[in-house]
């Protein structure tokens, strides 16, 4: 990582910045994989776990229930050591954009104005009415972020992700994408995350889903603290490509033996990488593409697209600015008052 930093960020293309980004993305999961105890098996479900580490326990009131992936997948070959399953977070895993919970999470705690909330709110209404991320958007949020942890120990950001996401992310999760996730996990391949949120939250994410591990975005830090830049850019794009290509390189993967999923066109070049693409939730433009080009498309929304439906989408977003604005005005009331 030493001689990733010392790689000016201003003096690189674009290309560059995002093979630097999936190099990096790449070396801390490989570090983090080094890290863990050596998997022991599952009695309850064959599949590996850690090392004297408990079953997940199901949730409150409802009995354990295994998900069903949807037929016509491909069969992973079970214990092929050169197969892996990668995997993009947002409207693929989880409902919604990773880094807007975040927003909401540091909110409630201080860390964002109610200017930056209401910001939020809109973009998170944009992305789920169009169905599709916004690269500005995403840029948006994450530099806000990095802004607020600039100079901070990253410790205290893991902490406080580590709050966030265990709130969130249960009622969030797709059920039919956590059933694609199992089923590789059960076939003895690796599974990975690939998303533009922060490593931190990414790992959480990851970890509660029972993955083996994560790739996002490499916030640098120095000395246990963050500096408030990328190393490299975000993991967005051809740098989620970079981080898988960079991976497979590492734990030397057949990619054309691997699988890979996402909701977004913005993901194709991670998706050509792989002999098994697979389209979640699709953006209109991806839809297009896997038709031209033969992919699997999967879709787990109870209806069409909210942007097809328009009264309801309308409806929702009206909702939510509506809601924005009166959090604002009753706090500006009480401000009055005091």
């Amino acid at each position: 990582m030493a001689v990733l930093r010392r790689l000016t960020q201003a003096k690189r293309s674009t290309t560059e910045r995002s093979a630097l980004a999936g190099e990096a993305a790449a070396e801390a999961a490989e570090a983090a994989l080094r890290a863990e105890p050596v998997p022991a098996a599952d009695p309850d479900t064959g599949t590996d776990r850690e090392a004297g580490a408990a079953p997940a326990a199901p949730s409150p009131g409802k009995a354990a229930k295994a998900p069903k992936a949807p037929t016509e997948n491909h069969t992973p070959e079970p214990g092929d050591p050169h197969a892996a399953a990668f995997f993009d977070c947002d409207n693929t895993i989880l409902r919604g954009a990773a880094i807007f919970y975040l927003g909401v999470g540091l909110y409630r705690r201080g860390f964002l104005t109610h200017r930056d909330i209401a910001r939020f709110a809109w973009q998170q209404a944009w992305f789920r009415l169009h169905g599709a991320e916004d690269p500005e958007h995403i840029s948006d949020a994450q530099h806000t972020a990095l802004g607020i942890v600039a100079g901070k120990p990253t410790a205290d950001l893991e902490a406080i992700c580590e709050e966030i996401f265990e709130e969130v992310v249960a009622d969030k999760i797709w059920p039919g994408t956590r059933a694609l996730v199992q089923m590789h996990l059960d076939a003895g391949q690796r599974v990975w995350l690939v998303t533009a949120a922060p490593l931190e939250v990414a790992r959480i994410i990851a970890r509660r889903l029972g993955m083996t591990g994560a790739l996002g975005t490499v916030a640098e830090a120095r000395d246990g603290r963050y500096t408030g830049r990328l190393v490299g850019d975000l993991l967005h794009g051809p740098a989620k490509a970079a981080a898988v290509g960079a991976l497979a390189r590492r734990e030397r993967l057949d990619l054309d033996r691997c699988a890979a999923y996402s909701d977004s066109a913005n993901d194709i070049p991670m998706l050509s990488l792989v002999g098994h693409p697979y389209v979640v939730n699709p953006d209109g433009a991806l839809r297009r593409h896997a038709r031209a080009q033969g992919w699997r498309v999967r879709d787990f929304r109870t209806g069409r697209k909210a942007a097809r439906v328009g009264l309801p989408a309308a409806a929702a977003l009206g909702v939510a600015a509506g809601a924005t604005a009166a959090g604002v005005a009753l706090y500006r009331r009480r401000r009055r008052r005091a």
